[in-house]
């Protein structure tokens, strides 16, 4: 469990003015940094911060489990995500299909030719700014799974609590979503 989580749950449960409001500056990082992934635009994730964390303060005392807490948050930060980028200007003009998301069997047959690795080609800055791109390109629902599951390190079981999908469904997405990210990145580096 991260740290600044198990801190501000230590925090929280202390009671008072000065302890909320140093929880709330080491939740504000984990928040935005959620939501920047997520929403894709720092005035989305700045908005989704400053509402998620304002209207959870009142619940925010009641977690003793860092983890709890952690799935709570990114739930409630999923929510306003979503909704906010349903409103935003920075909002795709249209949704992928499913057929849009899948590589077709020539762009597998390369992909397991060149066994490229996302995470490995994150390294560099530039590659990292175009797996960037590639995951906002993913619709919400893909996109969430595999901010959770492979960014943010929570499991599938996890996944599938914050998203309110079963573990299954979670597994599903997240596999589509890298073969959607990978295909995003081969056309890139052709």
């Amino acid at each position: 469990m991260r740290s600044d989580i198990q801190k501000a749950v230590t925090l929280l449960q202390r009671g008072d003015a000065k302890a909320l409001e140093e929880a709330l500056v080491l939740l504000q990082n984990t928040v935005f940094a959620f939501s920047m992934k997520v929403c894709g635009q720092r005035e989305d994730a700045e908005d989704t911060m400053q509402e998620v964390l304002v209207k959870s303060v009142p619940h925010l005392p009641k977690f003793v489990n860092p983890r709890a807490l952690l799935v709570w948050l990114y739930k409630v930060a999923k929510n306003r995500c979503l909704m906010s980028r349903r409103r935003s200007k920075f909002a795709p003009l249209k949704d992928l299909s499913l057929e849009e998301l899948m590589p077709d069997r020539g762009e597998l047959e390369r992909l397991s030719e060149k066994s490229i690795n996302p995470e490995t080609l994150a390294i560099r800055s530039e590659e990292a700014g175009r797996l960037r791109q590639a995951i906002q390109r993913l619709p919400p629902p893909y996109r969430i799974v595999l901010v959770l599951r492979d960014m943010e390190g929570l499991t599938d079981e996890e996944v599938a609590e914050v998203t309110g999908v079963r573990s299954g469904t979670v597994r599903v997405r997240l596999h589509r979503a890298r073969l959607f990210v990978r295909k995003e990145l081969m056309k890139v580096s052709r």
